[in-house]
């Protein structure tokens, strides 16, 4: 095997009918073929991370110095709001799904995933969702401005284009639970003979525990919309307290979508670090079996501490004791997979390409995210961080340099393998750069501010908070402008480059390695020995 694009064979490439491949559009719209899907959520993805960080540069820039100046308050809450949404619903899990989508079934030898027509159906969903979503902006009064968590009652407050808004998120989430249906089904029926559960690979493993979480707690959020839009529309009191409801019922039944959903989001980026650290250590990941089990204790943990994020609501003390107990547990198999990782890089033979870059990033930058999880897990403690920019300071440590450095580096990581080409090093490298003193810049005078008692999702503030919010609003706008540098990458790569090598992150400069007979790429995280 001399090239990695010598691996596309007939059948995997394209449907064939009778008529020949599908050419041109067509071939996009009806295709059922893995690779063209995935690629589909993957470039879908894209779009939507430019949609939702231009509106996150919006905040951003209302929020450079004290009083008003580009945007009303009511288009500011509106911006948080579908910010929020878009970048949840629209650009991480569309691109963990495409990853998915692209990696499983060549990881566990399977021709395809398990339902294909399914498979395109699920993505050309999201286009729709995503327009009807963004859509709500032009309606009359704009769209949902309370948040991205839709609490009532302030949210029954929104015109009629709340309707389209909860219409568009039962769309998001069907997507999801049909993506997780499908990588359910491939991955318990179309294992290559000999590839039992406890061999396949981290990535693997990760989704087929996510999709589970999905199918769990998609029709959680949609029960709650429902009911929301009930209240709204015709006239039901679940969650009105002048009728009977309570409203804190809805933040019950929403976090119990909402936390499971954050490890939905994390667990697939734990697969692609668990992937791309081996491969540029030139070791087998440390503990697997370990990793496995932690992955799964942290998916059932995740569905039992959703209160924490309600500890300010006037819960009993016995409440705020179990989830405070239960969210300091996930502390631990946490833990295990950053131990894991920092061991699997023990004493290997490492080389810093961009994949392996934005991976360090991940586990230094993510681990902030986890201490300060465990700050806010102390009931006593969060009464004074709740609702302020530590909180935002916290999640998007989780969420950028976490989850999205993660779907960055996957990206890089398996670009040579998807174009047959390999990127350009050299501005990869700079990308991860600037991607790394942006993010640090952005989101950790957050932390300064949240402390300092600054509250979340205002579009005004004091003056003693100006010099963090302008150091805060230079960092997203340099992040924000050096993913166009990501773009540029992934354009030239595909269009051409070097071609890529059967093992093609096993020629690190300066080290010579043995080669025996080729190996297929698939085995490229255990490559030869060094000389």
């Amino acid at each position: 095997m001399t090239t990695i694009t010598q691996g596309h064979d007939a059948a995997h490439d394209h449907a064939h009918d009778s008529h020949g491949p599908a050419r041109g559009l067509s071939r996009w719209l009806f295709t059922t073929n893995h690779k063209d899907i995935g690629t589909l959520y993957l470039l879908f993805a894209l779009v939507m991370l430019f949609v939702g960080g231009g509106m996150a540069l919006v905040v951003r820039a209302e929020l450079f110095q004290p009083g008003l100046q580009f945007v009303n308050p009511e288009f500011f809450n509106q911006m948080t709001t579908m910010h929020a949404l878009i970048m949840v619903f629209g650009m991480i899990m569309p691109a963990f799904v495409g990853f998915a989508n692209w990696m499983i079934p060549m990881m566990i030898g399977a021709p395809d995933m398990a339902l294909p027509r399914l498979n395109n159906w699920s993505f050309w969903i999201l286009p729709f969702a995503g327009t009807i979503l963004l859509s709500t902006l032009f309606m009359d009064g704009g769209g949902p401005a309370a948040g991205w968590t839709l609490y009532p009652p302030l949210v029954l407050q929104s015109g009629n284009s709340l309707a389209f808004a909860i219409f568009a998120v039962h769309l998001l989430g069907m997507s999801s639970i049909l993506g997780a249906i499908n990588v359910i089904v491939t991955i318990m029926n179309m294992r290559a003979p000999g590839m039992t559960l406890l061999k396949m690979p981290m990535f693997v493993w990760t989704w087929l525990i996510t999709a589970y979480l999905l199918l769990l707690v998609m029709p959680v959020l949609a029960g709650a919309v429902t009911m929301l839009l009930t209240d709204r529309f015709f006239g039901t009191s679940f969650f009105q307290a002048a009728g009977g409801g309570d409203p804190v019922l809805f933040q019950h039944i929403f976090w119990f979508f909402g936390h499971p959903e954050v490890y939905i989001i994390i667990l697939p980026s734990f697969g692609i670090i668990s992937q791309i650290i081996p491969a540029f250590s030139r070791k087998p990941l440390f503990g697997y079996s370990s990793m496995v089990y932690a992955t799964a204790g942290i998916a059932f943990l995740s569905c039992i501490v959703w209160a924490h994020h309600m500890f300010t609501v006037g819960m009993p003390l016995a409440g705020q004791m179990f989830f405070m107990m239960s969210t300091m547990l996930i502390a631990i198999p946490t833990a295990v997979k950053i131990f894991n990782w920092t061991a699997t890089m023990w004493r290997g033979s490492l080389t810093f390409e961009t994949p392996m870059l934005f991976a360090i990033a991940f586990l230094f930058l993510f681990s902030i995210g986890g201490f300060s999880g465990v700050m806010m897990a102390m009931a006593p403690l969060d009464f004074q961080y709740h609702d302020t920019y530590f909180i935002v300071a916290h999640f998007h440590y989780v969420l950028v340099p976490g989850a999205l450095f993660a779907a960055i580096g996957g990206a890089y990581f398996w670009l040579p393998k998807w174009t047959g080409h390999m990127y350009d090093e050299t501005l990869g490298k700079i990308h991860f750069w600037l991607s790394a003193v942006g993010v640090n810049l952005t989101f950790f005078p957050q932390h300064f501010l949240g402390l300092a008692g600054m509250p979340r999702r205002i579009p005004d503030y004091a003056t003693q908070f100006a010099d963090w919010n302008a150091v805060s609003s230079i960092g997203a706008f340099l992040f924000g402008f050096s993913q166009l540098m990501f773009v540029y990458v992934v354009v030239k790569c595909i269009r051409g480059g070097k071609q890529a090598t059967a093992q093609v992150w096993d020629n690190p400069e300066g080290l010579e390695w043995t080669v025996p007979s080729p190996a297929p790429y698939h085995t490229f995280d255990q490559p030869p020995p060094i000389k």
